[in-house]
């Protein structure tokens, strides 16, 4: 395995963490933590597993609400390396990561661990040019962005609850992928506190103080229309991740009043209600007006310059995570089944949506998330054999 960058080795990280955990000093330890005299955590504090098989691969709609902790992962695979035993073997690792029978995890309890999959478009098209997630992302504009934090084949996203999990999975991961894959870039970010929607619904907020992800295919039905791939049979079930580091201009945000802020948003800052009026899960009334004929939610805001009735496009899964490295900022990370949901909304978005004046964007790429898999259907064999 081949790193983007000089960085410690597995052997050394592994080392390392297994000290920290022997001498306690682990992420996540908090009132809760078992010291002597103190009894342990009841069940209803420990994070349920999340089941590792099935249509869909886990870390999309399960476990809802999604992990406070995600480290994504982007490599490639050397060119003669054939993606179908690879991974194979991943899924094979990962069940047994879930499932906590593998060694690599050095005793730690996995919980709520989830690992989804997902192939670039260099991959995809050798299976086939015309099947979903066969087509590059376009560039856009407000990017600076490195070569080899463009793009990728193979992405491995991690999510826990306990933020030491996701770097030990990666490290047994990448154990396991071995010499057949080189690491381009890796970011590791979390998501802040979860608000009610309604309707059994949450969302958190960004790192701007907004509540963030509330449009979505949230229902059955939206997600069959907006989320899953339904066919080919060698992608049905799966779905299309993009995904988009940017660093956020934090102290030109603030500096502006609250209603700039929210006029930035066309969002109340402190509930997420529309300017427009209503609930935080309805939609912005975009023709709605003040007395002298102004719009309630502004023209540029980004609850209008986003809205899939005024692009003409599908529902986002949105998840977004706050990083602080390499620079604070955001790692978005949409899933839908049809890549354009996402162009046509960020092209609209690219003309005159206020929020992007304080967004920078440094990584970006997509990904066919495979078909969940089973024992008897190995990750990936539905397109590479």
């Amino acid at each position: 395995m081949h790193r983007a960058d000089q960085q410690p080795s597995r052997r050394a990280f592994l080392d390392v963490t297994g000290t920290m955990v022997a001498a306690g000093l682990v992420a996540g330890c908090s009132s809760d933590s078992v010291r002597p005299g103190r009894p342990a955590p009841s069940a209803a504090t420990t994070p349920m597993p999340v089941p590792v098989t099935g249509r869909h691969q886990a870390g999309i709609t399960i476990p809802q609400p999604a992990q406070r902790n995600l480290l994504a992962v982007v490599a490639d695979l050397g060119a003669t390396v054939p993606a179908g035993p690879l991974l194979a073997d991943l899924g094979q690792a990962i069940r047994a990561l879930v499932a906590g029978t593998d060694p690599r995890l050095l005793g730690l309890p996995p919980g709520d661990l989830t690992v989804t999959v997902g192939v670039g478009p260099r991959l995809v098209r050798a299976a086939g040019a015309s099947l979903p997630g066969a087509t590059d992302l376009p560039r856009f504009s407000r990017e600076r962005i490195a070569p080899r934090a463009r793009g990728g084949d193979l992405l491995l996203q991690i999510c826990a609850g306990d933020a030491l999990i996701p770097p030990v999975v990666a490290a047994a991961l990448l154990d396991q992928a071995g010499d057949r894959v080189s690491e381009r870039w890796r970011q590791s970010a979390r998501r802040g506190t979860n608000v009610p929607l309604g309707n059994g619904l949450t969302a958190p907020r960004n790192p701007l103080g907004f509540i963030d992800g509330i449009v979505g295919p949230h229902t059955a039905a939206e997600q069959r229309r907006d989320l899953w791939l339904s066919g080919p049979s060698a992608v049905a079930g799966g779905t299309l991740a993009v995904l988009r580091r940017m660093e956020l201009d934090l102290s030109r945000f603030a500096a502006l009043s609250v209603a700039e802020q929210e006029a930035v948003f066309g969002r109340r800052r402190a509930s997420g209600v529309p300017l427009s009026g209503g609930t935080v899960a309805s939609g912005p009334d975009l023709g709605a007006k003040t007395p002298d004929g102004r719009y309630l939610v502004p023209v540029d805001a980004h609850a209008r310059r986003a809205n899939p009735t005024v692009v003409g496009a599908g529902l986002m899964l949105r998840r977004s995570y706050s990083t602080d490295e390499p620079a604070p900022g955001l790692l978005f990370i949409s899933f839908q089944n049809d890549l354009r949901t996402f162009t046509a909304t960020l092209t609209h978005m690219d003309t005159s949506d206020a929020l992007l004046r304080f967004t920078t964007t440094t990584a970006s790429a997509t990904f066919l998330i495979l078909p969940g898999f089973d024992r008897r259907r190995p990750l990936g064999s539905q397109l590479f054999g």
